[in-house]
């Protein structure tokens, strides 16, 4: 039980780093834990967040494992996409991709505004 509690004497007086060096942005981190942004940032510099916001925030930021599917549920994922190549509910590679050009033109021309 010691070495839990000096795990999470460690995360809470080390979070600000442990959040910098995540690949996560902050509005992504607070939008996930419902904390509003002057609060987040407040305990952030504090460092004094709750065991249950810490929680919060490690769901967050953590790396999601890969589940191993078993070969029933890859078979039927597979079938199920082979029906959906069967009922015509494929799009083309060149409609996706003119489809996502246009997505990514629209989004840099919004930013360009900003």
């Amino acid at each position: 039980m010691i070495a839990e509690i000096e795990k999470y004497i460690y995360i809470q007086n080390n979070i600000d780093q442990i959040l910098k060096d995540s690949p996560f942005k902050m509005n992504y981190i607070m939008a996930k834990t419902g904390i509003k942004k002057p609060t987040f940032f407040r305990k952030l510099r504090e460092k004094k967040f709750s065991a249950e916001e810490l929680l919060e925030i490690a769901k967050a930021v953590e790396k999601k494992e890969w589940r191993n599917e078993t070969k029933e549920e890859i078979m039927e994922s597979l079938k199920r996409a082979e029906e959906q190549i069967h009922n015509g509910s494929v799009h083309e590679y060149g409609e996706v991709m003119s489809e996502m050009r246009k997505r990514l033109q629209k989004y840099r021309d919004e930013r360009k505004t900003e």
